[in-house]
């Protein structure tokens, strides 16, 4: 939770500041840099963040990375930043030679509001042309907070990432095709469902009829699937409601106000009333305690009576509704919290 919240004020950062940064530089340091100190890694310790990283490549020398992270000596994450406004996809072969030549298993491409997360899951030391892991910092999900989470400090294990990694990657490439599919049925996808469901021969007519069908029929199904749920939901929490509305009930019944709990009501009542109205003023009894409240809200209490024990008791509370007990011998000790009661209408009335 708390790399959730981290995260979304580098994302409100990023929505304030983005059209006064005009450089590459400028993006490192207002969205690269703070991305990678909230993953646990040190921006200052030369030994655990090193940037312009060398990562020379046969006869080619002086390139270099924007930033390696290291852990134990060794690099596990190198990190190329580009300027806010300019697209990932031209720059992934750049990012591709430096992660041949580093013994990294993992490399991030970034403009500080897109990140990708490549591996080398398809050859050793050959980064795969598509990222495991690509999200939108200022659209992010929960699920992706978790792969994220994955990459701090405290939590990085290499094998555990590379194991998870081949699964997000396929799923985010089949969760993308079966969305284009979708949207513009393929000729392949069409034929399939038709095959099933015609059993004449498949003209260019009957292909274009069965393609606004099969567009059709999945958008109904999705539309139905969000209903179901959306209802499924909606019932639980009539369930819900009816459960500890029955509760409530059933402790209602079992609750008898005494005459003597009605007497001390009535000695706040006459406290208050210098004060507000005694429409104002209202109790609830309850199977615990007698309870004084302002407008009827639980979150204004103004006392408590415990009258039904051995001994008696009063619970008054102060401006940060911190309950205290006060032990009474009888009903007219009431009248010695008169200030406390008197401090309590105010403090929210203040509110």
């Amino acid at each position: 939770m708390e790399l959730h919240s981290q995260l979304k004020g580098i994302a409100e950062k990023v929505d304030q500041l983005k059209d006064k940064i005009d450089t590459e530089e400028s993006t490192k340091h207002a969205f690269t840099l703070p991305f990678i100190n909230i993953l646990g890694y040190d921006t200052f310790n030369p030994t655990e963040v090193v940037p312009e990283f060398t990562a020379d490549l046969g006869l080619k020398k002086g390139e270099k990375v924007d930033y390696a992270i290291f852990q134990n000596g060794n690099p596990i994450l190198i990190v190329e930043c580009k300027h806010w406004k300019q697209n990932l996809n031209v720059h992934n072969s750049q990012l591709f030679r430096y992660f041949h030549v580093t013994k990294t298993r993992f490399a991030l491409l970034t403009n500080g509001i897109q990140y990708r997360f490549y591996t080398d899951l398809e050859e050793t030391n050959k980064m795969d042309e598509k990222p495991f892991l690509e999200f939108d910092i200022t659209k992010l999900k929960e699920n992706t907070v978790k792969e994220i989470e994955k990459f701090h400090k405290s939590k990085f294990d290499i094998s555990s990432i590379v194991d998870n990694a081949s699964n997000l990657k396929y799923t985010r490439e089949i969760k993308s095709l079966i969305d284009q599919e979708i949207t513009d049925p393929s000729q392949d996808f069409v034929r399939l469902f038709a095959n099933s469901a015609y059993n004449g021969r498949l003209t260019t007519k009957v292909m274009d009829e069965f393609t606004e069908i099969v567009n059709k029929a999945f958008t109904q199904i999705i539309s139905e699937r969000v209903n179901d749920r959306l209802n499924s939901a909606l019932n639980k929490e009539q369930e819900k409601q009816q459960a500890e509305e029955q509760i409530e009930e059933q402790a209602k019944s079992k609750v008898e106000t005494t005459e003597e709990e009605i007497e001390g009501y009535q000695i706040v009542v006459a406290i208050l009333r210098r004060k507000i109205g005694k429409e104002r003023i209202v109790h609830r009894d309850t199977q615990s305690y007698f309870g004084i409240l302002l407008d009827d809200n639980n979150r204004k209490p103004i006392c408590r009576l415990h009258l039904n024990g051995g001994a008696k008791y009063i619970s008054l509370f102060d401006q940060d509704k911190n309950e205290t007990r006060e032990k009474i011998e009888s009903i007219d000790d009431i009248y010695r919290f008169e200030k406390q009661l008197l401090n309590t209408i105010e403090f929210y009335d203040k509110e």
